[in-house]
């Protein structure tokens, strides 16, 4: 038997239905949300579970509950899984930071491995601190299935990290929706990406969330 992960994004929030800028900001979940996560939890309770690792944010704790809480599991949080920072872009729209940030806006654009928001984090930071948390699941399970619940450009950054993919084209190889599922199986030749961005658990009518 070998290890495998489960990436799993949280729920839809107020911010992924707008497109404005979130990470820092401790967003909840809204009613959709709640249901995304309701549906995770009675479609993947079967799986045996060894562990779940989460981000500390309020959207991420509650994605993890209806699971945690209908088998029993313990919740590790670990600060590593957080969302970017996008300092001083928190809480602001798109069309806000084109016309106050602009310079800075281009430059991640075109590079965030090195080039972060304003104030914030750039894709190589990020991995640095998401890829302690996967090292420790790595050496302390050496096998079983692992859920590990965090946000849409952290997912998509480990997601990179783990299979040889340039950190600074994250957003232009991988896309993450609200509650998307991707797996991720150490084998004898390493990561072997097993699912990406699986949401067929969650039925039609969430699936066609716009934003999400």
């Amino acid at each position: 038997m070998s290890l495998k992960l489960y990436f799993l994004r949280h729920g839809e929030t107020a911010y992924s239905e707008t497109g404005a800028y979130c990470g820092e900001l401790d967003a909840e979940l809204t009613s959709e949300g709640a249901r995304m996560a309701k549906a995770f939890a009675d479609a993947y309770r079967s799986v045996p579970w060894t562990a779940v690792y989460v981000s500390p944010m309020k959207r991420t704790v509650a994605t993890a509950q209806p699971l945690c809480d209908a088998l029993g599991l313990e919740m590790q949080l670990r600060s590593g899984l957080e969302e970017i920072h996008y300092g001083k872009w928190e809480d602001q729209s798109v069309d806000f930071v084109k016309q106050h940030y602009w310079d800075d806006y281009i430059h991640w654009l075109a590079e965030p491995a090195w080039n972060p928001p304003t104030g914030g984090e750039t894709s190589v930071e990020i991995a640095s601190r998401a890829s302690l948390v996967i090292a420790e699941i790595q050496k302390t399970y050496a096998t079983g299935n692992v859920l590990v619940v965090s946000h849409k450009a952290t997912i998509r950054i480990i997601l990179c990290d783990l299979l040889g993919i340039d950190l600074g084209r994250y957003r232009d190889r991988i896309d993450m929706l609200a509650g998307a599922v991707s797996v991720v199986k150490f084998d004898l030749h390493g990561p072997l990406l097993q699912e990406l961005g699986n949401r067929s658990y969650m039925g039609e009518e969430l699936r066609s969330r716009a934003g999400t």
